[in-house]
């Protein structure tokens, strides 16, 4: 679902999002971990161009996941969509 995400961005966007990645990859406790439906995801909010995004990942055995971005309107509820499948 990320890389379909990603497509969508220009290219200026990737390279801003991808600096971002590696924020997280650096430091994975620097996005707020989530709980209920959501326990054990994170979401790491951060801006392109004045547009608040969030990305949402995951850490499992010191592998980076990395689940979905959007922007926040709807996202949190695509967000339970997407793990409850």
């Amino acid at each position: 679902m990320f890389a379909k995400q990603k497509k969508k961005l220009h290219k200026n966007q990737v390279k801003i999002l991808d600096r971002e990645i590696r924020k997280i990859a650096e430091n994975p406790g620097v996005g707020q971990e989530k709980a209920g439906s959501l326990k054990g995801v994170s979401v790491y909010k951060f801006r392109i161009e004045k547009q608040l995004f969030l990305l949402a990942y995951e850490l499992k055995s010191n592998i980076l996941n990395l689940i979905m971005i959007g922007s926040h309107e709807n996202y949190y509820r695509d967000l339970s969509r997407y793990y409850s499948e």
